[in-house]
């Protein structure tokens, strides 16, 4: 089944990527710039140096599986763009792959384990 939720765990790698990486080239990058096993469950998130292009990694039983979008217009904007945080949230992402840009918010605290 082809799902993603808040449920997951997704870590943004910083550095452009070359969208010609497939399932073997992504995930070796996850393994050797985040330092992450790439068949946990979490998913990884790629963009282009033009921000243009994105794709997710993500292992589910069975094997990986690899979303693609392409935007004709406009460019992904990256949550937390200064720092070297890799872990985005679940509404941090549905946000960026909208293309919604939120320039003042305050988020109420919450019970986080």
């Amino acid at each position: 089944m082809f799902s993603l939720s808040s449920s997951h765990r997704y870590h943004l790698y910083r550095g452009a990527c070359d969208m010609r990486k497939s399932f073997n080239g992504l995930s070796g990058l996850v393994r050797s710039e985040l330092g992450r096993d790439p068949a946990s469950g979490e998913v990884f998130v790629f963009l282009n140096r033009r921000r243009t292009l994105l794709k997710l990694l993500h292992w589910e039983a069975g094997g990986y599986v690899q979303y693609y979008k392409r935007l004709e217009a406009g460019t992904f904007i990256p949550p937390h763009p200064d720092g070297d945080q890799t872990v985005v949230r679940w509404p941090e992402l549905v946000l960026m792959v909208e293309g919604i840009q939120v320039k003042s918010s305050r988020q109420a605290p919450r019970y986080h384990r």
